[in-house]
């Protein structure tokens, strides 16, 4: 295929990157590892480029599988998953016995309902995996540009990518497998990439080609390219790569993560790259990163399995005393029972062999009364749960037009689930934010500026009862334009929310510290790494390295400093020029730029303008700047801090702005110094560069802040206020650096001022003086030592607060927690358990998974994981239940997840309302199914004693098989699917009512006992009343009384009458589809009973026109039925009546009152929502607690060990 024409554009912007970025701190320490490990066990990759036929040995293809099953696996892995069920085992034992003649039953009767409940649930699990093979073949067949072994470019499918192929990736493409960077569209060999689906960040990370194969730039040229890479073998680690790479001409170079472009990562600011296949498929390291998909089972189903055990144990305590009853009475009565041939019986009624005869009725009676254990409840539920999915996949409250994306439960096995979650994991860039920097407000020479308010003010005013445009919230007078524009993001410049009139539109010139803040927006122009790009109208956007650089930018170029070209050593700024009055554009000198990094905390750029000043600008977290203000610069300090502290309070991301000027002595001293720095070879290297950045980096003037909002999605901080009523507890996990985690803990409520942080860091002296000596003993060593003293130091400040009502947060980075997830992993949860908030912050998606598991593992509660992209997949996979944010950032955590949805404040609806809603129907309709099958089974027991423990059935064969099959079935399916205990608007007003779900109320072992209870004693009064009615009174005209027939018809209709009535007492919330199936299923037994009995006696055997000739004439069965199902659930009535009396719960009162009509009580309602038992110490109220208690923030007890911290007033560190 012959190469898309370069235009002008993109040739102006081919620069020498690697001029520029002369400080590489962003390099991880893998880059420097030694590369002599080739050869050895996990180094033995080797790739031929450009000879895929040649690769020895073979290697995986590029196909991507996320199925539980395929064509091979299904059956036996899916009869497997059936026959985990105990009960599905317990039924193929009686179908293989109906096949014996001890068995009650015919084999049709047992085998039939055993066939048809596997075959619904086979079915549903077959349909659930092909919908995942579907996407599966989505991304798989996804086409990418490969060359050919005759030398041109064509697409080819990404299943069909192979080791050692060179691909062509064009702009805003995925890279389809794990790639060698070998050259790209800039002449310097760079590439922009975004790694959203990897670490979650937003920011475009920088990747370099060799300089041996930099210049293959054409087709002609890749296609003559020949080498060997000699790698590591695959393996998860996304942030290291050890290899090298040999080409023709024998010079080997040395490869590190800047030469490898990641599989699911995006190409962007870039037209094209060319790179060479080094692993493909599930040996690439997002695949390597995820797990197998795991079998999840719900708790209530786990429970479930234990009722049947217990089921099972009633049920050979009853047969084994039928058994030992019968082999008594074989003994001792049959010789007297003549009419049966004593002399001549048979083994199971032998008297002279009672035990064998005993024996034998034993597995007969297992059979018999197997009715105890439900055969159709599988079946059931797995329709229940397919239906309450459907709802949830079609609630138009969770659908977000905006990308045209619904809710989506991709399996229904884990629907109760959702009701019973304790603690939350989720990610933060995607998941609670929208990847949006809004610059909103700013401080300069210690005057506040910018006029509106951020998401956070607007939600705690609402919640106030202030009007959100008011002097109390925004201390500005603030129109409601204004308000729509900030808050609504109507304003449709992206990155720029910034209202003042003081500053726009050139008037800042009228303000008196005009130099200040032209000298503060030249800063926010020129100290960055963002790259201009003009459109046809003159026009500049920017692609910047990370989203809060683009802000800066954008927000400079708004308020008339307009950044638009950059080359290999300056970079232009058209701005006002105060003397002449008029726009110049002017260039500044880059001589050095110190980049961004975690430990750094700040940026510098050395600069040389026009009349040939040298200026430092930096910009950095503030407590980093103020250190390093000099004597003379702390004039505006302190009205910056009260600045700093205002824009915290509204969830703002701050950085400090300072400078210093240079002379050029001084200038030409350091440059040398840093010079050698760079220069040097060692483990120490960064900390030499550490060194001389800080011989420069000081005595800076302090000019003011920026506040610049990490746009939440809509309704974030609502949504978690919600969760946090419902008793839910929220861990935050992200690849972000400490500082954006604790402030975006800051935005959605998670932390507020008054909380006390506990902050675990590596990040101080004593690990980083251990990491310069290059001893991976030593460094394990202290970090565990120092990560085990910080845990103590926390410890002993929650053990030592006095105030009952202290809220803490907990704060730890990926360093310190990969030490406290082994041998510490006691301390650290036991402190964390302790929090209000816990936040995780540079984690891998291993360490996700693992914190994941730990805290299933220590609570023992239900665990939610939410992410949006792969780097979530393993904690999604992880949790009980996995939940994808589903948007811009791929499909992997949504093809990966049990639930998606599209943006994180649809959880609150997905949790409180349809999981609670689905953990009561999966409640009731369990109990509620045990119970009628305990009291039809223990019918059939109470006729065996009534028959000597003969073996003989009370009803007709196909009177049993069909009774959860038909006549009992739609009724609870409908419970499950439509009951409602209170409206979704209740729900979501009393979000506490979610705790009955976390604290499993409705599935505990007092009331299942209940209901079992319920079973035995109405099924007694059942019998009794129709053994006592029908035993010696007439039953027909004729004076016959009634036979086993009629009994068995007439007892059968009084069980039918009996639970579906009692169906109805316990439904609370009635729609005609409720009627139909409660009454519709009597009449379905009745319609049964008159069409069967007009089969042929040889096949309806009892039932033979028993209703039409005997059963419906007669007055004694309808009075039979009315006594006996009435006296059954009187207990249950009274109980019921009694209890939602005097001891309601609080969805009982609600729905009383909402039934009156009384549910706008303002008073009532507040006395409702107070009814909890538990404090709220997340979310905005908890906020707003805070901000009306009069006393002020309490300083914790300073933690010696932990990195200095972003709110010294709130947390550990000083």
């Amino acid at each position: 295929m012959p190469e898309p024409r370069r235009t002008v554009e993109s040739r102006r912007r081919r620069m020498k990157w690697s001029h520029v970025y002369s400080f590489s701190c962003l390099r991880h320490p893998a880059d420097r590892e030694s590369s002599s490990h080739m050869g050895s066990e996990g180094f033995s990759r080797v790739v031929i480029i450009n000879k895929p036929n040649e690769q020895r040995p073979k290697y995986p293809s590029n196909w991507v599988s996320t199925t539980k099953y395929n064509l091979i696996t299904f059956f036996p892995k899916a009869l497997f998953e059936q026959f985990r069920r105990v009960a599905n085992i317990y039924f193929l034992f009686a179908a293989a016995i109906s096949l014996t003649p001890l068995s009650p039953f015919s084999a049709a009767s047992l085998i039939a309902p055993l066939v048809f409940v596997i075959g619904v649930s086979m079915a549903k699990e077959g349909v659930e995996d092909w919908n995942r093979f579907l996407q599966d073949k989505e991304v798989n067949n996804r086409r990418v540009l490969v060359l050919e072994e005759d030398g041109g470019f064509s697409y080819t499918e990404w299943k069909k990518l192979r080791v050692g192929d060179i691909v062509k990736i064009e702009k805003n493409s995925f890279f389809p497998a794990d790639l060698l960077l070998l050259s790209s569209s800039f002449e310097d060999g760079i590439c922009y990439v975004e790694t959203m689906n990897l670490d979650g960040e937003t920011n475009l990370k920088l990747k370099r080609a060799l300089e041996c194969s930099m210049d293959l730039d054409e087709d002609d040229k890749v296609r003559l390219f020949q080498g060997v890479i000699r790698c590591e073998d695959p393996n998860p680690q996304l942030y290291s790569f050890i290899g090298n790479l040999e080409v023709s001409d024998g010079d080997i170079n040395a490869l590190s993560p800047q030469q490898i472009l990641l599989r699911d990562s995006k190409l962007r600011n870039t037209d094209y790259i060319y790179g060479a296949v080094i692993f493909t498929g599930h040996d690439t390291k997002v695949m390597q990163n995820a797990t197998q998909p795991p079998s999840k089972r719900s708790n209530i189903e786990k429970r479930m399995d234990l009722i049947i055990y217990f089921l099972f144990s009633v049920l050979f305590l009853i047969s084994a005393i039928g058994s030992i009853a019968f082999g008594i009475i074989t003994s001792r009565r049959t010789p007297r029972w003549w009419y049966l041939r004593p002399d001549d019986a048979n083994a199971y009624y032998d008297p002279s062999a009672p035990a064998i005869a005993g024996l034998l009725h034993l597995i007969t009676a297992l059979l018999l009364y197997g009715y105890l254990i439900p055969i159709s409840l599988y079946v059931s539920i797995e329709i229940v749960k397919v239906a309450q999915a459907m709802f949830i996949n079609q609630d138009n409250h969770m659908y977000y037009e905006e990308t045209d994306t619904p809710a989506h439960a991709r399996t229904s096995n884990l629907n109760e689930e959702l009701g019973q979650v304790d603690t939350i994991l989720s990610d933060k860039t995607g998941t609670l934010t929208c990847n949006q920097m809004e610059f909103v407000k700013c401080s300069i020479a210690g005057i506040p500026y910018g006029k509106g308010v951020t998401e956070v003010e607007v939600a705690a005013a609402q919640r106030q009862g202030h009007d959100t445009t008011s002097h109390e919230v925004t201390n500005n007078s603030a129109n409601k334009e204004i308000m729509e524009t900030v808050v609504l993001g109507k304003n449709p410049i992206k990155g720029f929310n910034f209202q003042d009139d003081r500053l726009e539109n050139g008037k800042w010139v009228n303000e008196n510290n005009f130099v200040d803040v032209q000298l503060f927006f030249r800063i926010l122009a020129i100290c960055h790494t963002a790259i201009p790009e003009e459109d046809e109208s003159g026009n500049f956007s920017y692609e910047a390295e990370s989203p809060d650089e683009a802000a800066f930018v954008v927000a400079a170029r708004e308020l008339g400093f307009v950044f638009n070209k950059r080359s290999q050593s300056s970079v232009w700024v058209k701005d006002l020029d105060l003397t002449p009055r008029e726009c110049t554009n002017k260039e500044y000198k880059i001589l050095q730029l110190l980049e961004f990094s975690s430990a750094r905390k700040r940026m510098s750029v050395v600069i040389k303008n026009e009349e040939g000043n040298i200026f430092l600008f930096c910009k950095g977290a503030d407590s980093v700047i103020f250190e390093r203000l000099g004597k003379e610069g702390r004039r505006y300090e302190e009205a910056t801090k009260r600045h700093l502290a205002h824009y915290a309070d509204a969830g703002l991301r701050t950085l400090a702005i300072a400078y210093r000027r240079l002379d050029e002595s001084e200038y030409v001293a350091w440059d040398a110094e840093f010079t050698r720095a760079k220069l040097h070879v060692g483990a120490d290297r960064d900390a030499k560069l550490d060194e001389a950045s800080e011989l420069i980096e000081k005595d800076l003037i302090l000019l003011g802040a920026t506040a610049v909002e990490d746009k939440l999605q809509n309704g974030v901080p609502e949504c978690i206020d919600k969760l946090a009523h419902a008793g839910i507890k929220i861990w935050v996990l992200t690849g972000d650096k400490l500082e954006t985690a604790i402030n975006i803990g800051f935005a959605c409520s998670l932390l507020r001022q008054d909380m006390i942080q506990l902050i675990i860091s590596l990040d101080n002296d004593e690990v980083k003086k251990a990491e310069a000596s290059g001893n991976k003993d030593l460094i394990q060593k202290v970090s565990l030592e120092n990560t085990k003293q910080q845990l103590t130091v926390c410890k002993k400040v929650l053990e030592d607060e006095e105030d009952n009502d202290a809220a803490f947060a907990l704060v730890i980075d990926g360093k310190a927690l990969n030490y406290a997830l082994g041998e510490l992993e006691d301390e650290l949860m036991g402190i964390a358990m302790k929090c209000a908030s816990v936040i995780c912050c540079r984690v891998s998606p291993k360490q996700k998974a693992v914190v994941t598991k730990l805290v299933k593992k220590k609570t023992g509660a239900i665990t939610l994981g939410i992410g949006d992209g792969a780097n979530d997949v393993g904690m999604i996979q992880e949790a009980h239940v996995g939940v994808g944010i589903s948007g811009v950032e791929g499909m992997q955590a949504t093809m990966a997840s049990d639930f998606s949805i599209a943006q994180f404040r649809y959880l609150e609806r997905l949790l409180l309302v349809h999981g609670s809603w689905c953990y009561k129907r999966i409640a009731r309709m369990i109990c509620y199914f045990f119970y009628k099958n305990i009291h039809f089974g223990f019918t059939l027991f109470y006729f065996e004693a009534h028959a000597a423990f003969s073996g003989q059935a009370a009803y007709n064969d196909w009177y049993m098989s069909l009774f959860n099959v038909f006549f009992t079935s739609l009724p609870v399916i409908a419970l499950g699917v439509l009951d409602q205990d209170i409206s979704f608007r209740m729900k979501l007003q009393f979000p506490h009512l979610y705790q009955q779900g976390i604290k499993n109320l409705h599935f505990g072992w007092s009331q299942i006992l209940g209901w079992m209870a319920n079973g035995v004693a109405s099924s007694l009064v059942v019998f009794f009343f129709t053994i006592s009615i029908l035993k010696r009174q007439a039953f027909r005209n004729g004076g016959q009384v009634a036979g086993l027939e009629v009994l068995g018809a007439t007892l059968y209709s009084c069980v039918i009458w009996t639970v579906n009535c009692q169906l109805v007492l316990v439904t609370k919330y009635f729609t005609w589809i409720q009627h139909a199936c409660i009454w519709g299923s009597i009449l379905l037994w009745y319609l049964f009973l008159i069409i069967y009995g007009y089969i042929p006696p040889t096949i309806s055997t009892t039932a033979y026109r028993v209703f039409i000739e005997a059963c419906a004439p007669s007055p004694s069965y309808w009075l039979t039925i009315l006594l006996a199902s009435g006296a059954a659930l009187l207990p249950s009535f009274a109980y019921i009546s009694f209890q939602s009396t005097f001891f309601p719960i609080d969805d009982q009162i609600i729905q009383e009152f909402s039934h009156l009509q009384k549910d706008k009580d303002q008073p009532w309602l507040e006395k409702v929502m107070q009814n909890k038992t538990f404090r709220v110490t997340i979310g905005i109220t908890a906020r707003l607690r805070h901000l009306g208690r009069s006393k002020k923030p309490r300083r914790a007890q300073p933690n010696p060990y932990a990195a200095p911290a972003h709110k010294s007033n709130v947390n550990l560190s000083p």
